[in-house]
């Protein structure tokens, strides 16, 4: 295939496009216009639930780490002194909340060690359950346990997400090589098991289908973030980054391309009922995080919304997700589900994509 432009699969990324990625992603102009699928959805109200609201209980466990509710930061951004002020905001909350979070992909720090120290968070949250992260087309350049391993020292994290975005590396003209990537995460994740750190294999945003979701569970990986379409659009972050004109229309023409959340929820959970499962993608609030749940998944998690209200300071992004995590209480209470277990084998959940019904929003 030809060359799109001169920039095409550069060897290190620019750091400055960490700012310019903060400043896209805090317009709407990144959203999809497709729905995460939760809109298909409703629950059924239970007038009796046999339960106090006081007594609903959001607490779980992850990657052996106890979480008070089961809702993530997903990993947005970091390596400048920006994305570093918005994730220490962020791990402030996790901390505060009780919530797991990762950082962005740290490609530019492995690259770079000058740039680690804008990823690190622990001064403000010790206890959370923190994940590391780089992309898995690094793979086909040779990286692997050396370079996960310094990804998880460097932060000092608990697990590691390794990210998968052929689109958008596609789209950015980055890194498209991703022949025999299954076979290394493999090595991978033997390696950080002998070593007692999961993996977990993620999308940013375009949603695993169940054969992706089968070749990771074969290959190893500790868990899966499904991470589907209905958010944020990263060809259409990458449209808005672009540097050349038709390196933007190669955005926008993907600018829709994906699996709903919903879809790729019940993908995964096709292919395995025990993986633990993130979800995330299009989660705007603690109802689409129950029906999120309710669909399968163990945790929910989001970004864009985390990002906005971070960037409005530290009340906001508290009082944001205090509200998230009132609504999940609220609609458990409502069908009768006293935990997450209950809510995850909920019979309460319908379909309601084919009735005059209209769907919650």
């Amino acid at each position: 295939m030809a060359d799109l432009d001169a920039t095409d699969a550069p060897a290190t990324r620019d750091p400055a496009s960490k700012t310019q990625h903060i400043d896209v992603c805090l317009t709407p102009a990144v959203e999809y216009r497709k729905r995460p699928g939760f809109e298909r959805y409703d629950f059924v109200n239970q007038a009796l639930p046999e339960l106090a609201l006081d007594d609903v209980e959001l607490a779980t466990s992850l990657c052996g780490k106890e979480l008070r509710a089961p809702l993530m930061i997903a990993p947005m951004t970091g390596g400048v002194a920006r994305a570093h002020e918005l994730n220490l905001r962020l791990a402030r909350a996790a901390q505060h909340f009780g919530l797991a979070m990762g950082v962005g992909s740290q490609r530019v720090a492995l690259e770079d060690a000058e740039r680690a120290p804008f990823f690190r968070v622990r001064t403000v949250a010790p206890d959370i359950l923190l994940f590391a992260n780089f992309g898995a087309a690094q793979l086909a350049r040779g990286w692997g346990v050396e370079h996960a391993c310094r990804a998880v020292d460097m932060i000092e994290a608990d697990a590691l997400y390794l990210h998968f975005n052929p689109v958008q590396e596609a789209a950015q003209g980055g890194d498209v090589d991703f022949s025999d990537v299954a076979a290394r995460v493999r090595e991978l994740c033997t390696g950080m098991r002998a070593r007692g750190v999961p993996v977990f294999a993620r999308e940013v945003g375009f949603g695993i289908s169940a054969d992706a979701a089968r070749v990771l569970i074969e290959a190893g990986v500790s868990g899966i973030d499904c991470a589907g379409a209905g958010g944020t659009s990263w060809a259409k972050v990458e449209a808005l980054c672009a540097k050349s004109e038709r390196r933007r229309r190669m955005g926008a023409a993907f600018g829709e391309w994906g699996i709903p959340t919903a879809d790729a929820i019940r993908a995964v959970r096709s292919v395995s009922q025990r993986i633990p499962l993130i979800a995330t993608g299009g989660l705007r609030s603690g109802l689409d995080l129950a029906k999120a749940i309710a669909l399968g998944a163990d945790v929910g998690a989001m970004a864009r919304p985390m990002l906005v209200a971070a960037n409005g300071g530290d009340e906001q992004l508290a009082g944001f997700v205090a509200d998230v995590l009132d609504e999940l209480r609220i609609a458990m209470f409502a069908v009768g589900a006293a935990d997450l277990d209950a809510l995850r084998g909920t019979r309460q959940l319908r379909d309601v994509s084919h009735c005059d019904v209209l769907p919650a929003r």
